[in-house]
């Protein structure tokens, strides 16, 4: 029997690909009908990888749909990209799963939106959504564990963007120097920095714990190293009515939290109105604060089942059962989320507190 759902991969810009991808041909109802990149050397570790035969492979995004008939779309372009990539596809039907972040721009962000018809769905894959430690911390804060949610305090990132590939091979110190210059992750027009790398995650996962509130004004500061046109390290504050949130983002780690935490920790804590949750990336337990156990208890992380594992079955399940995507995937929580980084952006930009961009 044929496979009901035709997935095609385009635009090899992020490394997120050959995750994905794998993601989809291990999904038992997918078929991988092509993959297109106008490098063929950004294709070549998942060629090789997943043995994906030459008619397969395509270098003209309007040959590979119009050629594979794909239902979705896997979307991986720069940043910068990211509106430019969703009106090119979404013309020929498709549904959409684009790479985090959402955009690079609430403008983007837009753009992207209504580019789409009403039968078309667009889903932003945020990879910390699937940590088994996130999703369990807000299983506890929809149950009332810690009351009402009054701050999200989040520090994540890695070593830098080049020091690993897909499925978090590692790189050398060499091939990441030389890798800088021709990097879209160096490149201000490209949407690089490790703000719009990794603040999105914070933004758009802090808006899901804050269940949808958005703040009403938002300061930010970056570094920016010599040598380099983009930032590696920036601090965001959010004023909410409830109180403040924090959002630090980070490329020059110690180590890469799926191999060893650095300190501080990759992850959140949460701060509730009756106690606190502190659930960090790849780990598999979280640690609540409440009145009653002030010195705080471990709970071990949920398991998690099919389909709620990650992006491609998610996706394939709202689609069969006709529901809404919701949670960080959802083009709300993201746009509130983008709607922060954009504020911050142009926070650090100017060197002011700025009310949120809407």
């Amino acid at each position: 029997m044929s496979k009901p759902w035709r997935i095609a991969g385009i635009d090899f810009e992020h490394f997120h690909m050959g995750d994905n991808l794998r993601m989809a041909f291990e999904h038992p109802k997918v078929d991988v009908v092509g993959i297109c990149d106008v490098s063929i050397e950004k294709m070549a570790w998942s060629i090789e990888n997943f043995n994906i035969p030459v008619e397969k492979v395509f270098s003209d995004f309007r040959e590979c749909v119009e050629s594979t008939q794909p239902d979705i779309v896997l979307l991986c372009p720069a940043t910068g990209r990211h509106a430019e990539a969703v009106e090119e596809i979404a013309h020929f039907g498709c549904h959409i799963i684009m790479e985090k972040p959402f955009a690079s721009t609430l403008a983007e962000a837009d753009r992207m939106l209504a580019a789409l018809s009403t039968e078309q769905c667009l889903a932003i894959n945020w990879p910390l959504a699937w940590h088994p430690s996130h999703i369990t911390a807000k299983r506890l804060i929809d149950g009332g564990q810690i009351g009402d949610v009054l701050e999200v305090h989040y520090y994540d990132g890695n070593r830098g963007p080049l020091w690993h590939v897909a499925d978090k091979e590692k790189t050398t110190a060499e091939e990441v120097a030389a890798g800088k210059p021709d990097s879209w992750f160096y490149k201000p027009a490209l949407g690089g920095g490790s703000l719009l790398d990794y603040l999105g995650y914070g933004t758009t996962l802090g808006t899901w714990f804050h269940d949808g509130k958005s703040p009403t004004d938002v300061t930010a500061m970056t570094y920016v190293p010599k040598g380099l046109e983009v930032d590696e390290h920036s601090v965001t504050i959010a004023r909410y009515d409830h109180g403040l949130s924090k959002f630090e983002t980070r490329w020059g780690t110690f180590s890469d939290s799926w191999s060893n935490q650095p300190q501080p920790k990759c992850g959140f804590v949460i701060v509730g109105t009756e106690g606190t949750i502190s659930n960090y990336d790849y780990e598999s337990k979280v640690r609540v604060q409440s009145h009653e156990q002030p010195e705080g208890f471990e709970i071990n992380v949920d398991v998690i089942e099919a389909p709620f594992q990650n992006p491609i079955q998610y996706v394939i399940h709202c689609l069969e059962n006709g529901l809404p995507i919701e949670g960080p995937l959802s083009p709300e929580i993201s746009r509130i989320g983008q709607q922060i980084v954009d504020t911050a952006f142009q926070s650090a930009k100017e060197g002011r507190n700025l009310p949120l961009i809407t």
